[in-house]
């Protein structure tokens, strides 16, 4: 903005929450609408299961019987997809989930893609919602390079902001700590640091993973997206 005279809207920094589910339900969607001429119709029913970290999202089709045609089958996926835009706790997206469409019925005239693209949606939130979701939060790995003298100060630092010791290394006088720490704690770490070790620290800060928020900070973050706080 100052230097290139370019508008921005300026906040501050966002957390990339996700959402994930701990235990398995089954839901079934239904879409029908019914306006003089030609209607909409569609209904599914799925499981919904944890999945392993890192697997992202799996759809397994399980129809047998023809309960469902195979037309309507990627529009249910898709449905799926863009509800897991949408967590059930803050709205933020839903990872690491399997489904297995089981079921359904359709409508020889009424049935369309859009109505299972929907049932499908509607299906995925009903089951959300009593899978046990929970808040995820990203996790990074930071090191900090601080002259001996203030180790214990850096180190306590740290702690308050939640972070897990991983390892420290002596080299020269001067030590070198690696530590894993929430991404929601570390800000204003830079200057802080400074501060702490008269400029003589320097640190670096990299992704690492994603892992369950503990209560209290799930439930703050969910207050302050619902506007209860």
């Amino acid at each position: 903005m100052r230097e290139f005279n370019v508008g921005a809207n300026v906040g501050k920094p966002q957390v990339a929450y996700k959402e994930t589910i701990r235990s398995k339900a089954e839901a079934e969607g239904k879409y029908i609408r019914q306006t003089g001429g030609r209607g909409q119709y569609g209904h599914v029913k799925i499981h919904l299961f944890p999945g392993e970290p890192g697997t992202g999202y799996v759809f397994e089709n399980e129809i047998s019987g023809g309960s469902i045609p195979k037309e309507f089958i990627k529009p249910i996926d898709e449905g799926i997809k863009e509800a897991l835009t949408r967590g059930v706790l803050a709205g933020y997206p839903i990872d690491d989930v399997k489904i297995e469409l089981y079921d359904g019925s359709y409508h020889d005239v009424d049935s369309s893609e859009m109505a299972f693209k929907i049932a499908g949606s509607l299906a995925f939130q009903d089951a959300a919602k009593k899978a046990a979701a929970v808040l995820m939060e990203p996790v990074m790995r930071v090191e900090v390079v601080v002259p001996k003298d203030y180790m214990g100060d850096v180190i306590g630092d740290l702690a308050s902001r939640r972070g897990k010791i991983q390892s420290q290394e002596d080299r020269g006088g001067t030590q070198i700590i690696n530590a894993r720490v929430p991404l929601s704690d570390m800000f204003g770490y830079a200057t802080d640091l400074r501060s702490r070790t008269q400029g003589r620290a320097t640190y670096s800060m990299h992704f690492d993973r994603y892992e369950q928020a503990p209560r209290n900070v799930s439930d703050e973050v969910v207050a302050r997206v619902q506007g209860t706080k």
